[in-house]
């Protein structure tokens, strides 16, 4: 899945764009076994998950939860032959809990999350979220609810904008881009994708061409996450996911930028390091017991070979550990 910036994502021509990140790394670090329960809790077009089907054989099962139904529709193509091993869910990973809940699921060996778009939703204009081709501001993961990235252009006001630019895009033209936003739309509403490109272009004028990326991309960035919401409980979606860990089992993150990645590395380190008692106390008085091993010191990053292969993997990271 995708993230991060729009030139280091993938083009809409590249033939190789639905191959999954970090394949044979996140395989072999959440090393799921024959008969174990395992969560594609961002299953996309369902590419890793049909690795673990491979992996967990057919005594053991693969859930994959997404909240697009074009990417779920997507999945089930790919993974039919799987039969009843595969089970498809409908919803927002942060209900991750009830979600599993509602299948019969309370306790699990294995959990991925690859974190952002897939490249079928990048790669449909209609979608609005690429700036390579014309199409809606819409954004929305889940195109059957909530508000559009045109919705939040045509209400929020100048100062919410800078914010959602800067927070979200680390825009350094936050205010610029947000003011001229605002002037706009008095005019005539923006609700194309290539409105906002060319309206950032003019902005930004010539020293947007010295730009590594796009001008427009930290912009499309910042309105994709705040329309998905998708850094909102995040520390807690990966305790909540922790919870559901039998002893021994494993978590893996895939991130694409450090706005994903920064709390992913906090709460995994939160929960491997969770007694507060002076390191010199022979026995932990503060009750509270670490709960994860971090299997990954540092983020594993894609081989020069993956990313000639598929672009889209520059900027992924990926983090794992394992239930105590």
């Amino acid at each position: 899945m995708l993230q991060l910036l729009q030139s280091e994502e993938t083009s809409v021509t590249e033939p190789l764009a639905h191959q999954p990140v970090l394949p044979q790394e996140t395989l072999e670090l959440l090393a799921p076994r024959r008969g174990d329960i395992v969560v594609d809790a961002t299953v996309g077009n369902g590419g890793h998950a049909e690795l673990l089907l491979e992996a967990v054989g057919t005594t053991g099962r693969v859930v994959g939860i997404d909240r697009d139904p074009q990417a779920l529709e997507a999945a089930g193509r790919r993974l039919g032959r799987f039969g009843d091993t595969f089970v498809a869910i409908r919803g927002n990973h942060r209900e991750l809990g009830r979600l599993l809940e509602d299948v019969g699921i309370d306790s699990i060996d294995r959990i991925l999350f690859d974190l952002g778009l897939s490249s079928l939703q990048l790669d449909d204009a209609a979608r609005g979220f690429s700036l390579q081709a014309d199409g809606p501001l819409d954004m929305r993961m889940d195109p059957s609810s909530g508000r559009t990235a045109a919705d939040l252009l045509a209400t929020f006001t100048e100062e919410q904008l800078r914010q959602i630019l800067w927070r979200f895009g680390e825009e350094r033209h936050a205010r610029k881009i947000a003011r001229e936003i605002v002037r706009r739309r008095t005019e005539r509403p923006l609700q194309r994708t290539r409105q906002l490109t060319e309206l950032i272009e003019r902005t930004l004028g010539p020293q947007a061409r010295r730009f590594r990326i796009h001008p427009a991309t930290r912009t499309f960035q910042a309105l994709r996450i705040a329309v998905n919401e998708e850094l909102v409980g995040l520390e807690a979606l990966i305790e909540e996911a922790v919870s559901l860990l039998r002893p021994g089992g494993r978590v893996a993150v895939i991130s694409f930028h450090s706005l994903e990645d920064r709390p992913v590395k906090h709460s995994f380190k939160a929960l491997a390091h969770r007694c507060t008692c002076p390191p010199k106390l022979p026995v932990c008085g503060c009750g509270l017991q670490d709960q994860l091993r971090i299997l990954t010191a540092k983020p594993v990053r894609p081989s020069t070979a993956e990313v000639e292969r598929n672009h889209r993997a520059r900027s992924a990271k990926l983090r794992v550990a394992e239930r105590l």
